[in-house]
């Protein structure tokens, strides 16, 4: 049986609320990758060019430090990775998470929460942060709501 973690960033509460779901069909371990310096309401303001996240999502090697790390990273198999979609990719913490760790040989699955847009080239975008040779499953857009039948048959779809 493989080991399998789930983390996830979430700024307001909605992907955090999917990985819990994720995390117990799953029957994962659960970590919260969470900003050295926490999002205030008025950093996530995305029509506000100078907020803090629509600077760090206008540059590319923008990476926000984490407060913790994944203890025994290596004795996971999978890795589930969880995160608002912002400008149409991933948040730039994600990079910062993935360059952390070393994930060769780990399958890597990406869920997201957005209020509208799809996942875009976000798994290409985050491949180029990761081990080369991880191994990178589909993406995919969910609801906060999603319920655990459809996590359930998602899960068996990736046969992991």
């Amino acid at each position: 049986m493989s080991k399998i973690l789930t983390a996830y960033f979430s700024a307001s509460g909605t992907t955090k609320k999917l990985a819990k779901t994720i995390a117990e069909t799953a029957k994962s371990d659960l970590f919260e990758i969470v900003p050295e310096i926490p999002y205030t309401n008025d950093d996530l303001k995305w029509t506000n060019k100078s907020s803090r996240s629509s600077v760090e999502m206008n540059d590319k090697n923008s990476r926000p430090k984490i407060s913790s790390k994944v203890e025994n990273m290596e004795q996971y198999d999978s890795v589930f990775i969880g995160f608002p979609i912002w400008w149409y990719e991933a948040p730039r913490i994600i990079q910062t998470f993935l360059e952390s760790y070393d994930f060769s040989g780990k399958n890597i699955v990406t869920f997201a929460t957005s209020g509208g847009s799809g996942m875009g080239k976000t798994n290409n975008i985050l491949k180029l942060s990761c081990s080369p040779d991880a191994k990178w499953c589909d993406g995919k857009r969910l609801s906060s709501n999603t319920d655990a039948n459809t996590i359930k048959n998602w899960l068996d779809e990736l046969n992991i």
